[in-house]
C-alpha cells in the first residue's frame, strides 16, 4: 500500500507538470500548477502517515515536538524573522529521521498559525519547514551510518542556510501569488527585497543552534533510545 501511494503521487506530479507545460499561458505562468504540487505533496505525506505502521510513540513525538516548536515561535513574533522554530524542526529531523522530521516541520507551521493567523501562506510554511526537517533527517541518517554526530558549529552553519531556504520558499509563494507578469527581473527584485530578513532568519538560527544544540540533542537522542525499548507485560 505504501509503495502504491508513492507511485501514484509521482505519477500525479508528472501529469500535473506535463499539463502545465502543455497548456500554460503564453507568458509561461505556471503558478497554479506549482500550488497544486505543493498541496499534493503535503496531502501525500499525511496520507502516507495515515496508512503507515507508525505507532503511538511516533505520534507522541510528532505532537510533542510540533507543539514545542510552535510555542517557541510565538514569543519571538515581535522580532522580525527571528525565532527558534527552524532550529527545533531541523534538530528533530536530524535525530528522528527525514519522514518524522517532515511531519514535525509541516505540523509545526499549522499549529503555530492557529495562534498567529492562518492564510494562503500556511501550506508554503508547512512545505518549507517540512523540507528542512526532511533534509536534516537525511543528514542524520548519513552521520548515523558513519557513527558520528555533527558538531554544534556545523549544525549552526546548516541552520543559517536553512533560514535562506525557508525564506526563499516563502518568497516563491509571494511571487506566484502577487507578481504579474512573471519575469526574471521581477523575481530577482522580489528576492533582493527580502535579503535583510533572510539574513536575520539565518543569523537567528545560527545563534539558537550554537547555544542550544548540545543540550537539546542529548535530550532528544536519549528519548530516541527509550523509544527502541518495548516493555512486555506478562
Amino acid at each position: 500500500m505504501k509503495k502504491l501511494i508513492v507511485i501514484v503521487t509521482l505519477l500525479l506530479l508528472m501529469v500535473l507538470i506535463g499539463l502545465g507545460f502543455a497548456y500554460g499561458s503564453p507568458v509561461k505562468d505556471y503558478s497554479n500548477i506549482i500550488v497544486l504540487l505543493v498541496f499534493l505533496l503535503l496531502f501525500s505525506a499525511y496520507i502516507y502517515f495515515e496508512k503507515s505502521g507508525l505507532g503511538s510513540k511516533e505520534i507522541g513525538i510528532i505532537a510533542t515536538l510540533s507543539s514545542f516548536a510552535s510555542v517557541a515561535r510565538v514569543p519571538f513574533v515581535a522580532i522580525p524573522n527571528v525565532q527558534p522554530t527552524t532550529f527545533i524542526v531541523a534538530l528533530s529531523g536530524y535525530v528522528f529521521g527525514p519522514y518524522l522530521g517532515f511531519l514535525v516541520g509541516s505540523t509545526t507551521a499549522f499549529i503555530s498559525n492557529i495562534f498567529l493567523g492562518q492564510g494562503p501562506w500556511t501550506p508554503w510554511q508547512m512545505l518549507a519547514w517540512g523540507l528542512i526537517g526532511a533534509f536534516s533527517g537525511a543528514l542524520g541518517l548519513i552521520k548515523a551510518k558513519k557513527g558520528k554526530v555533527i558538531s554544534s558549529e556545523a549544525f549552526a552553519l546548516l541552520c543559517f542556510i536553512y533560514g535562506f531556504i525557508f525564506d526563499w520558499i516563502m518568497n516563491l509563494w509571494h511571487i506566484l501569488g502577487f507578481i504579474r507578469p512573471l519575469t526574471m527581473k521581477a523575481i530577482l527584485a522580489a528576492y533582493a527585497t527580502g535579503l535583510t530578513l533572510d539574513i536575520m532568519h539565518g543569523a537567528g538560527n545560527f545563534i539558537f543552534a550554537i547555544i542550544l544544540f548540545d543540550q537539546l540533542y542529548k535530550v532528544l537522542a536519549r528519548f530516541k533510545k527509550r523509544l527502541l525499548i518495548t516493555y512486555i507485560k506478562e
